[in-house]
């Protein structure tokens, strides 16, 4: 059980050096100036998403401490690549959008500290150490993810860093303290809100660096795969938010913004509150990969609450499809994401390999270049649940998130009422720590978006699913679409067919978003946050 991913991407090319990020922190206020020297010239081939290769020279600052006062500046420091020449043309990435890419899967850390070219961020002590022996002056790379599934694991953010600095962005890769972090007293100290805070500390760096650092500061666009997503999602979501500043303020933040202009967000595993009663809403009927059932006593319990929430919520379907309850939202589902996601697989295909694929799956109906199916046979169309029941506050302390809601010395704590109650592990309580609400609240875009809704937030939002990601809930992103659309703002959410968690089959489409959004490269801007 638990989170569904653990794994960063690591370095494409370049020689793994020893951590950078250590030498570079520094309690005054120097060490929050970003010194626009201080980097070296690389060049690297890049084969777009129609496999045109493009020769990318490229200006890489190592790993910079992102805050003054560091609690790890193996993981709270980022990375700079700024294209300077394009297959031999001059660019100038002074108003390029930013792409802010993390590498963070299942809240584990991410360290930048190794990293000598772009695309170096790794999660799970990962750092950026490379395979030896190629040289960052002449490495070549294909973009991950132009074929279909990036990293089935998660974290997956690579691809979409090599397109962008191919297009002409400016990407910068930060670094987050992750759950499993102790010092030498046993005590946590990468658990929540550590992740979320050094992202934020991290934005607050670049735009207080305006005119220093490479590229529109008013266009930073975040990335992130699975917990990236999420934290891709709150980063968005909770910009500025005053319920941080204790926080930033502890490791020295940057006195600046930290809101983001845009999010992009696969697979955004969050609503970690909620989001056990979704996960047996949407897989509560599928057994385990042993061939085994999950306890539908407590299947049934989780369902109810989540259909308690989904009602509060009081969520309108996109393109008018009216108010989303746990009693309609498998319609919705397949109306508005599954069946336009099978119809946009199939008909990608040619005639004699569509006709080979919809005899293997007879459930579904294809006519008149659209397919048709009910969302049972969709169910039994993906098979077995990931996870067993709790999915995410495990009674028995075992998930990831568990971890994550750690806190001191104590490694794993409970974070739902219903986890806490049903307690296998003899805990002498049998209710959540009096400071679990607050970190639910910093660890949460719904909180921003519902309970505090926060006009500071991006505008723009780029969401995308795996239909068979049983990792998470299909509602999880779903209702995060649906309330954006409610507040007015920009949603572009599909799901993509036949792929599982960390998918990522569109990324030149992102790309080429951002630059719609942005304005980039037609002589205006979009409207800032």
């Amino acid at each position: 059980m638990g989170i569904g991913a653990a794994a960063g991407v690591a370095a494409v090319g370049g020689v793994a050096l020893s951590a950078q990020a250590s030498s570079n922190s520094s309690s005054s206020s120097d060490s929050l100036t970003f010194d626009p020297d201080g980097y070296s010239k690389l060049t690297k081939t890049i084969t777009d998403t129609e496999g045109t290769e493009h020769e990318v020279t490229y200006h890489f600052w190592k790993a910079i401490t992102y805050v003054a006062d560091p609690v790890d500046a193996t993981y709270q420091s980022l990375i700079v690549s700024a294209p300077v020449e394009i297959d031999g043309k001059t660019v100038d990435p002074a108003d390029a959008p930013i792409l802010l890419a993390n590498s963070i899967g299942g809240y584990m850390p991410s360290s930048v500290a190794d990293a000598t070219e772009v695309g170096g961020g790794g999660s799970a002590m990962g750092g950026g150490a490379a395979p030896s022996g190629a040289a960052p002056s002449s490495a070549t790379s294909a973009a991950p993810g132009a074929n279909g599934n990036t990293n089935a694991t998660g974290g997956a953010t690579a691809g979409n860093q090599l397109l962008a600095l191919a297009a002409g962005y400016v990407v910068i890769e930060p670094g987050a303290r992750g759950r499993t972090l102790k010092n030498s007293g046993g005590e946590y100290y990468g658990t929540a809100p550590a992740a979320i805070v050094d992202l934020k500390a991290a934005v607050r760096y670049i735009r207080a660096n305006k005119g220093l650092i490479p590229g529109d500061v008013e266009r930073i666009v975040s990335a992130g795969t699975s917990a990236g997503g999420a934290l891709s999602s709150l980063l968005g979501a909770s910009g500025d938010s005053p319920i941080y500043e204790k926080h930033l303020k502890e490791l020295g933040a940057a006195d600046a913004s930290d809101a983001i202009f845009a999010v992009g967000a696969w697979c955004p595993i969050t609503d970690l509150e909620h989001a056990d009663g979704a996960y047996e809403w949407n897989w509560g009927t599928n057994d385990l990969s042993t061939g085994k059932q999950v306890d539908q006593s407590v299947s049934k319990d989780l369902k109810a609450q989540f259909a308690e929430y989904q009602a509060g919520l009081k969520l309108r379907g996109l393109d008018g499809f009216g108010p989303l309850t746990a009693r309609n939202y498998d319609d919705y589902l397949v109306e508005q994401y599954l069946q336009p996601s099978a119809t946009r697989y199939l008909a990608a295909l040619s005639d004699s390999d569509r006709e080979t694929y919809l005899a293997k799956n007879t459930f579904i109906t294809w006519s008149a270049g659209k397919a048709t199916f009910t969302w049972d046979d969709f169910l039994t169309h993906v098979g077995a649940r990931k996870k067993d029941t709790p999915a995410f506050d495990a009674f028995d302390l075992s998930a990831g998130e568990n971890n994550e809601f750690g806190a001191g010395t104590t490694e794993n704590r409970h974070f739902t009422p219903y986890g806490a109650k049903n307690d296998t592990t003899g805990l002498g309580t049998r209710r959540v720590a009096a400071d679990i609400p607050e970190k639910l609240n910093l660890m949460n875009p719904m909180y921003h978006l519902v309970e505090k809704v926060n006009d500071r937030r991006s505008k723009h939002w780029w969401i995308r699913l795996g239909t068979s990601d049983s990792d998470t809930s299909h509602v999880i992103s779903a209702n995060l679409a649906a309330r954006l659309d409610n507040l007015g703002d920009d949603v572009n959410h599909l799901y993509y067919w036949d792929q599982g968690h960390g998918a990522n089959t569109d990324p030149g489409d992102f790309i080429t978003w951002i630059a719609e959004v942005t304005g980039h490269g037609k002589g205006k801007k979009g409207k800032r946050n």
